[in-house]
C-alpha cells in the first residue's frame, strides 16, 4: 500500500501553502470568509484533481490506440449541499473532443476504462458522490 503525505503550512489570514512535489500550491478563502483570495479555495480543487486525473488517464489510453484528436477539454461540473458542511452529492464530467473523423467507441472504451479502473480519484469520489459522466465529439 503507497503513501503521501504532504505538509500545508499556514501563510497568514486563511492561506496555506503546500509543497506538493516541487510545485507550491497556495489555497485560500474568498475575502468574503476572511481570506484575500491568494489561490483557489479547497472544494473546487477536488474538481481540478479530478479532471487531471481522468484526463492524463484518457489521453494515455488514446495515444496507445493511436487516436489523433485536435483538442481535449472536460468540463466538470459539481452539485453541492445546501446546508454545512457544504459538499459535493454530485459531479458530472462533459469530455469534449474536436478532431476529424474521432472514433466514438474507442473514445467511449479510454473514457470508461479511466472511470472504472485507472482514475483513483473517480474511484475515491463514487465511494462518496454520484459521479456520472457523457462525451461530446465535434468535427473539425
Amino acid at each position: 500500500m503507497g503513501e503521501k503525505t504532504i505538509v500545508s503550512t499556514w501563510l497568514g489570514g486563511m492561506a496555506f501553502g503546500t509543497d506538493l512535489d516541487g510545485h507550491q500550491v497556495i489555497i485560500d478563502a474568498a475575502p468574503q470568509f476572511g481570506g484575500t483570495d491568494r489561490g483557489p479555495q479547497p472544494k473546487p480543487l477536488m474538481l481540478v484533481s479530478l479532471a487531471g486525473c481522468t484526463g492524463i488517464d484518457v489521453v494515455s489510453i488514446l495515444n496507445k490506440m493511436r487516436v489523433d484528436f485536435q483538442e481535449f477539454r472536460i468540463i466538470v461540473q459539481g452539485h453541492l449541499t445546501d446546508e454545512h458542511p457544504k459538499q459535493f452529492i454530485k459531479i458530472h464530467l462533459i469530455y469534449e473532443f474536436k478532431g476529424k473523423n474521432l472514433p466514438l467507441e474507442k473514445i467511449r472504451k479510454a473514457v470508461e476504462l479511466s472511470q472504472n479502473r485507472y482514475c483513483g480519484v473517480s474511484a475515491t469520489y463514487k465511494k462518496a458522490l454520484e459521479l456520472t459522466w457523457e462525451i461530446k465529439i465535434k468535427e473539425g
